[in-house]
């Protein structure tokens, strides 16, 4: 048995030491802030409840087999509904769409906008599937530690369908016209931290996620997942300590041997880092891995511009996801990606999860989330959240056609700075490292620590990338580099690590 230390309690975090646990070691995890999940936060004030970070839940089959690896399934520890319409999506001139869950009904809706565009959505569907199959399931569950490790005859067979060197926003473009509907298959691509026209083609797999595995929601919210995920790590012996800063990494003879906290110094045989790895890097060891001029040049996730809002009243026209796109995506894509600055004329998103869960607000009332992408590293102020607020509300009070602003009985903003203070996030990311193609795979920041032995990194800067699932898998990943490591004779098999 070895003593292993775990910085953070994100879902990467968890994952990784509910696997080391089962695999027989003393883990312990520690938490800056006062609860598990990372950016998985949740704010519970007069009657409502907010989820801080994710809102969406996608990917149900990777999650579920994180459960299943503990012989457990999701539905022990929360309920899931599956949503339908699965969002609404606002546009210009006072239309919106309802995106159906049933995939014929979503076939029958493209056909309507745009002749021919079901039998495309068919040919466009079964494609984004194969990618879905081969890159989550063989390319993002690799480590990434080197080239080498693509260089399998199946994954080479596969390479050419993956359209790794093919642009997202090509691919879409020449397949469909309407705009409408490039808009609804360049959504997903949002949550990846990069603009259509730099992401590879592969990503389509989004698609898929989205239009056939479907959006759920778990009861009470996506902090149900983390509690969940923290009540399985239990279950496996992993024991928690919140309110538990890492102050910093102690290192001997180039090998991690323990961890700071407050003022004590605690001794353990490896460490695991979930926390922000340019943090850890920078940060926490004497030894940086990645100099301070790599991380500049690392292309970031967008940043979020965040309300938490509590309605005096029911609000008509919403459904429980909702994306306005109502005003020019390439103008707001350019002041996030290539001209960062507070957008001019911005889109937004907004979760309205009382639509579906009444218990996140007061009986009568309405629970409303707010997001607007921002470009990471910019000035966040008081004044500029206050000029925004105004911003949203003017719009989304024009689209469900009731002035909302006389009805808000609660309302915190959340962003770059909070980011930070609350997360050590990077240039205030939301997101973590963008999936560009130069930052995929092997190009990621390595899960071995470069530098120090028994040192090693999880979460959404390394491989596979942001999102809950991919964060999950990024644990599994780094808990079996781990085992390998700490193993006899360095021989550790899937089964060794569940």
């Amino acid at each position: 048995m070895y003593k292993i230390a775990v910085i953070g309690s994100g879902f990467s975090s968890m994952s990784a030491a509910t696997y080391l646990a089962r695999a027989g070691h003393s883990v312990e995890i520690f938490e800056k802030n006062s609860g598990p999940g990372g950016r998985a936060s949740v704010l519970r004030v007069e009657g409502y409840t907010f989820d801080m970070g994710p809102s969406w839940y996608w990917m149900p089959d990777i999650i579920e087999e994180f459960f299943a690896d503990f012989g457990k399934s999701a539905s022990d520890y929360f309920k899931l509904t599956r949503l339908d319409p699965s969002y609404r999506v606002f546009f210009p001139k006072d239309e919106a769409l309802d995106i159906p869950a049933n995939f014929e009904e979503l076939r029958t809706l493209f056909e309507s906008i745009e002749k021919g565009a079901g039998y495309e959505l068919d040919k466009f569907m079964t494609s984004a599937q194969k990618k879905y199959d081969i890159g989550i399931r063989e390319f993002a569950s690799l480590p990434g530690n080197s080239p080498i490790e693509y260089l399998k005859f199946d994954l080479l067979k596969n390479a050419p369908s993956m359209e790794l060197l093919s642009s997202f926003k090509k691919m879409v473009d020449r397949r469909f016209q309407d705009k409408r509907l490039r808009l609804l298959l360049y959504f997903p691509i949002l949550f990846l931290g990069v603009p259509p026209e730099n992401c590879p083609a592969m990503y389509s797999l989004m698609n898929y996620a989205d239009m056939k595995l479907g959006t759920w929601y778990p009861e009470d919210g996506m902090h149900s997942l983390a509690v969940a995920s923290m009540n399985l790590a239990q279950e496996q012996g992993v024991k928690f300590n919140f309110k538990s800063e890492v102050k910093h990494i102690n290192t001997l003879n180039q090998h991690a041997c323990g961890i700071q906290v407050g003022g004590e110094s605690i001794e353990f045989d490896a460490v695991l880092a979930g926390a922000d790895y340019h943090h850890v890097d920078q940060s926490l060891l004497n030894v940086s891995s990645y100099s301070s001029k790599y991380w500049d040049k690392r292309v970031m996730s967008p940043s979020s511009l965040l309300f938490f809002v509590g309605i005096d009243k029911r609000v008509e026209g919403l459904e429980h996801h909702n994306l306005f796109f109502d005003t020019d995506l390439d103008q707001h894509s350019e002041e996030i990606y290539n001209n960062p600055k507070w957008p001019s004329d911005p889109l937004f998103y907004v979760c309205c999860p009382s639509k579906t869960d009444q218990k996140t607000a007061p009986r009568g009332k309405e629970n409303l989330f707010i997001l607007m992408p921002l470009g990471p590293g910019l000035k966040d102020s008081e004044e500029l959240r206050t000029q925004y607020k105004n911003i949203i509300f003017k719009r989304l009070s024009q689209r469900v056609k009731q002035d909302l602003v006389p009805h808000i009985e609660f309302i915190q903003s959340y962003c770059i700075s909070d980011f930070e203070k609350d997360y050590n996030s990077f240039k205030g990311n939301a997101y973590g490292l963008a999936n560009t193609l130069k930052q995929t795979a092997f190009l990621k920041p390595k899960i071995r620590n470069k530098v120090i032995e028994n040192l090693y990194h999880c979460g959404q800067l390394t491989t596979p990338g942001p999102g809950v699932p991919p964060a999950i898998m990024s644990g599994k990943i780094a808990a079996l580099e781990l085992l390998k490591d700490f193993t006899p004779n360095n021989t550790v098999g899937h089964e060794a690590s569940v």
